[in-house]
């Protein structure tokens, strides 16, 4: 049994991250799961939240915006929407996303304002949990 699995995390822009992983804890849209190696193949929907790579010998933790991610028994890929480092992420950047959520949550069709309610309260926990105090 393989003690580690491939992890990819794509955002649109570039690979931000590849690995040997240990696990991976994903912010999944119904809540967070673990990825470990020969984990059951699933394909889940990402809310706004952290995402958190174990390696055998350290962590490191990313910000995304919402996605997808693909796990197998031997591989788990982010596609990310929006994604960065924790450390690189500035109060202005939250202040950004939280804002752009209120607004799709503003403009957002009857059928889908719960979702986009729970949308924005993730953002805000997100930017809470990195430690910035979230605004518009």
């Amino acid at each position: 049994m393989a003690d580690t699995m491939q992890f990819d995390l794509v955002a649109p822009e570039a690979r931000v991250a590849h690995a040997e992983a240990t696990q991976v804890v994903i912010p999944g849209f119904e809540g967070d799961l673990t990825a470990m190696p020969q984990h059951a193949p699933l394909i889940t929907t990402l809310r706004p939240g952290i995402l958190e790579v174990f390696t055998g010998k350290d962590s490191k933790k990313y910000a995304v915006t919402g996605g997808f991610a693909e796990i197998t028994a031997d591989r788990a890929t982010v596609l990310a929407e929006r994604s960065l480092a924790v450390e690189d992420v500035t109060q202005d950047m939250v202040n950004q996303w939280v804002a752009e959520a209120r607004a799709a949550h503003e403009d957002a069709h009857p059928d889908v304002v719960d979702a986009s309610a729970k949308m924005l309260a993730d953002m805000v926990a997100m930017g809470t949990h990195m430690g910035f105090e979230p605004q518009s």
